[in-house]
């Protein structure tokens, strides 16, 4: 059972902070990977930290799991946390993220996706990311294009 829902299991839908890791892949080109989400949103692979994992961890085995890649040499861009990152979900769940959020251009493998958490992959220019994003995602890339 994944940490969060543990946990949910003791404090119902009372706020959490839920740690966690994204990666911008970048092919080189000032293109980033991004996954379009079953709910029709784009993002940046990643998810939740279970226990006993560091960030770095979080965001290998996110990617490997969402879209199929090995990635390695992870550059740590900046992490993100504080009341702008709060959430309530539809059903109620609140919660605080925290999200480390990571880069590279070193991957290897064949896309792969399950469509219960992937229903496309695919490269965008920096500058032209897609209007229907995960809203935080698009602050994140951001914060790479102010680095390059």
């Amino acid at each position: 059972m994944e940490y969060y829902k543990f946990l949910r299991q003791y404090v119902g839908t009372k706020p959490l902070i839920l740690p966690g890791s994204v990666v911008i892949i970048g092919n080189g080109k000032g293109e980033v990977l991004l996954q379009k989400r079953p709910e029709g949103r784009w993002g940046l692979p990643g998810g939740l930290m279970e226990l006993g994992e560091s960030f770095e961890e979080v965001a290998e085995r996110e990617v490997r799991e969402e879209i199929g890649l090995e990635i390695r040499n992870l550059q740590l861009l900046q992490v993100f946390s504080g009341k702008e990152f709060y959430t309530k979900t539809p059903n109620g769940d609140e919660f605080y993220s925290v999200t480390a959020v990571f880069y590279t251009e070193e991957y290897e493998g064949t896309l792969q996706f399950q469509p219960s958490e992937t229903l496309e992959v695919r490269f965008f220019p920096m500058d032209h990311l897609p209007e229907n994003m995960v809203g935080s995602h698009g602050r994140f890339v951001g914060v790479l294009k102010c680095l390059k």
